[in-house]
């Protein structure tokens, strides 16, 4: 699955765990933030919890990842949190 582009950009170390998290996962997306070179990516921001980002997307039914708990859109999609978490965007 490595995308040529961003293998190109990233240490093998971070390109390792990106497959190993896309291989466990069935992206409805098709994984297109990382085939894009994470240019296409889902509004997210970080707020430092580990497991959550806060889903700037307003579409619920666009996105299996999104949870709307007490009152926050939160994603948990895994990947995307990792790009936020370790590599802020």
């Amino acid at each position: 699955m490595r995308n040529k582009n961003n293998a190109k950009r990233l240490p093998d170390d971070i390109n390792k765990e990106i497959e190993k998290i896309i291989e466990g996962l069935k992206c409805p997306k098709d994984f297109i933030c990382y085939k894009s070179g994470f240019k296409n990516l889902c509004r997210a921001k970080d707020i430092e919890l580990e497991q959550f980002l806060v889903c700037l997307n307003r579409n619920l039914k666009e996105c299996k990842f999104s949870l709307y708990l007490g009152g926050v859109l939160l994603c948990q999609c895994p990947l995307r949190i990792y790009i936020a978490k370790k590599l802020k965007k």
